[in-house]
């Protein structure tokens, strides 16, 4: 299966609350895109976000800001401050810190 398949399945187990069956799904889909594309990929980025949402649902918001940051980092550097995936990230990490509990 393919890094974005898992990503979209993950998705879809994300939506129905299936937590346990979207973690190991995300994980794999950014341990291959790391090892496809490289560290400081957008994919990976994407995928680094797309766990850290899993993680804020499961009220895991130390690692899900560890990954915003990371995702953040890699979108500054890579796509630049303005562009929407950048600016979507930053609003979430904004989130999190406003409203963790």
């Amino acid at each position: 299966m393919s890094p974005r398949s898992m990503n979209n399945l993950a998705y879809l187990y994300r939506a129905q609350g299936k937590y346990e069956a979207a973690e190991p799904l995300y994980v794999q889909a950014l341990e291959l895109r790391q090892e496809l594309l490289g560290e400081r990929h957008p994919s990976v980025a994407t995928s680094m976000n797309n766990l850290a949402v899993l993680y804020y649902y499961q009220n895991r918001y130390d690692e899900s800001e560890s990954l915003l940051s990371q995702a953040l980092d890699i979108r500054e550097s890579v796509l630049g401050i303005e562009h929407p995936d950048t600016v979507s990230t930053k609003e979430s990490l904004a989130y999190l810190r406003q409203n963790r509990s």
